[in-house]
Parts: C-alpha cells; sequence; structure tokens
C-alpha cells in the first residue's frame, strides 16, 4: 500500500501569515497543499484567487492541489494553471463540460480531478472517471471550515476502490471535510490516498503517522 498523501487546506489557516501556514506544513510531513477556491455562488463563501496562489507557489515546491468550487470552472482552469495549479479538481455538478475541462487540464500536463458533493451519487462520474487523475469525495457540503464528516460519504470511497480495482482505473481518491484524529482512521481504511485536512491540521490535533 502507498503511503497516503496529506494535503493541509489553506482555508483553515491564517490569512494573514500563509507563509507560516506553508511552513507548518512542511514541517508536519505535509506532502501536498490543498487550495480552496470559492466564487460565492457553487458555495456560498468567498475565498482567494489567482493572486494568493501566485505569491505563495514561490514559497515551496510542494504541489498545489486547487479546489475549485466555482460555477463554470471551464473559464478559469487555464488561469489557474498559470497561478501555479499542479493538480486542478474542479466540481462534476458545476459544469456541463467536464470531459472536456479533464482534456484541457492533461493539455497543460497538469493532474485533473473531479469532485462530488455529498449529495451526488458516484455514478454520475461514469463517462469520466476512467480519465481523471483524483476523485475528490467531498464528506461534507462544500464551503465552510470545522464542520463534522458524514459518514454515509464513507461509503463512496469504498465504493470507488472497488470500482478502481474491478476496472483497472488508476484514480487516487481524495476525501475533504471533517478529517481529524477520530476520522481519520475511517477514510484511510476505506481506501483515501489523499487526506484533506483544515482545521485538525492547523490547531495540531491531526497526527500524522
Amino acid at each position: 500500500m502507498k503511503t497516503p498523501i496529506l494535503a493541509p487546506s489553506l482555508l483553515s489557516a491564517d490569512f494573514a501569515n500563509l507563509g507560516a501556514a506553508i511552513k507548518q506544513i512542511e514541517d508536519n510531513k505535509g506532502t501536498a497543499v490543498h487550495i480552496d477556491v470559492m466564487d460565492g455562488q457553487f458555495v456560498p463563501e468567498i475565498t482567494y484567487g489567482h493572486p494568493v496562489i501566485r505569491s505563495v507557489r514561490k514559497l515551496t515546491d510542494l504541489p498545489f492541489d486547487v479546489h475549485l468550487m466555482i460555477e463554470n470552472p471551464e473559464s478559469q482552469v487555464e488561469s489557474f494553471i498559470d497561478a501555479g495549479a499542479d493538480w486542478v479538481t474542479f466540481h462534476v455538478e458545476a459544469t456541463a463540460h467536464a470531459h472536456r475541462i479533464i482534456q484541457m487540464i492533461h493539455e497543460r500536463g497538469k493532474k485533473a480531478g473531479v469532485a462530488i458533493c455529498p449529495g451526488t451519487p458516484i455514478s454520475t462520474l461514469s463517462e469520466i472517471v476512467k480519465s481523471a487523475d483524483i476523485i475528490l469525495v467531498m464528506t461534507v457540503n462544500p464551503g465552510w471550515g470545522g464542520q463534522k464528516i458524514i459518514p454515509s460519504c464513507v461509503d463512496k470511497v469504498k465504493a470507488l476502490k472497488k470500482l478502481r480495482e474491478e476496472n483497472g482505473y488508476s484514480y487516487l481518491i481524495s476525501v475533504d471535510g471533517g478529517v481529524n484524529q477520530e476520522t481519520v482512521k475511517s477514510v484511510l481504511d476505506a481506501g483515501t490516498d489523499i487526506v484533506v485536512s483544515g482545521s485538525a491540521f492547523f490547531n495540531g490535533s491531526l497526527k500524522w503517522n
């Protein structure tokens, strides 16, 4: 079994000192930086955009896992890659052009991820799952940090792992939302490859072996 990737989410960092947050990730076994981009439409909150990503890009060589919680992601994918994204994950609920977006990301030599909200079944991914590099399972409703994990969403991880094994797919399974010291074992046991943690990571309560 490969060592899981820890991708702490900057959403829970101190926005006034993102440089220190990046250092905390590097010093505490983080192997990617998860960056939640929110537009105030797909989700109620607004976070940060290209200038912030461009600014922190120069602070680390860790891959940037940019999670686009935005409407019409196809109009923004190229610009976020230009800003420093290594992995670009968009929501299948936010576009009618999921396959084309995956192609766009691959044409730029980056990894393409597809995210699903808690209310979205994995069957929605049937036509694109073999093309994706990452499937991101939201285990809370997107838009805010610090929520409790929705246990039924962990079953999606198990189903995606089984689907991957049965069909020889190569995507990694990522989990985002409510991952802390009490829940991390359950998501890893289910088959998660990439663990996104925000509040629990930055407050030091998540112990990563």
